[in-house]
């Protein structure tokens, strides 16, 4: 009986401290990761990294991906869960819709075709065979708009699917709490 008595308490021991070793470890990934964001983003001081500004990414992707820092934790989650493309071509469209050279548009066009919709493209989105096709014929002779239905494919992808897990991952809870804690000490 007393063995029991002293196993059990080993084990309730145990997990306190594994407990106390987690919320330790989480706060030291969001001090860490609060420093990396900010080192990325050095060169502009004028704006930080603030609690205000990471609580409003929770109200929607949108303003997830306004906020620079957002998009960069974001990002770097996405790589955490295999699913960067997303993000990636996202971004790369949203680029391509400011292109004003039909000569650079035919081109980017063909390369966004060869890196993210072909099929076994190397960063290939998950998109259905009609948008597929839709988008190897539109490349041909190229649009601002002939990616914009692959597009809301994968934002709808990632709001859905990606953006509530975010909300709830390590890195975003931790940094909620490590910026919490800064704001406390004032």
């Amino acid at each position: 009986m007393p063995s029991l008595i002293i196993t059990e308490t080993l084990t309730q021991t145990q997990h306190f401290n594994m407990e106390q070793d987690d919320r330790r470890r989480n706060k030291n990934l969001g001090k860490n990761f609060i420093c990396r964001l900010q080192c990325m983003f050095s060169h502009s001081t004028s704006e930080r990294l603030s609690l205000e500004d990471t609580q409003q990414w929770s109200q929607s992707l949108e303003r997830l991906l306004e906020s620079k820092y957002g998009l960069a934790t974001f990002r770097i989650f996405l790589k955490s869960e295999f699913s960067v493309e997303n993000i990636e071509f996202w971004l790369t469209c949203e680029e391509y819709k400011k292109i004003k050279s039909s000569f650079r548009m035919s081109s980017k066009a063909k390369k966004i075709y060869e890196q993210f919709i072909k099929t076994v493209a190397p960063k290939e989105i998950n998109i259905d065979y009609y948008t597929r096709e839709q988008i190897k014929r539109a490349v041909k002779t190229p649009t601002l708009q002939c990616f914009d239905d692959a597009q809301k494919i994968v934002y709808g992808l990632m709001e859905r699917d990606s953006y509530p897990r975010f909300l709830r991952s390590d890195i975003y809870r931790s940094l909620l709490e490590s910026l919490a804690a800064d704001a406390v000490k004032g």
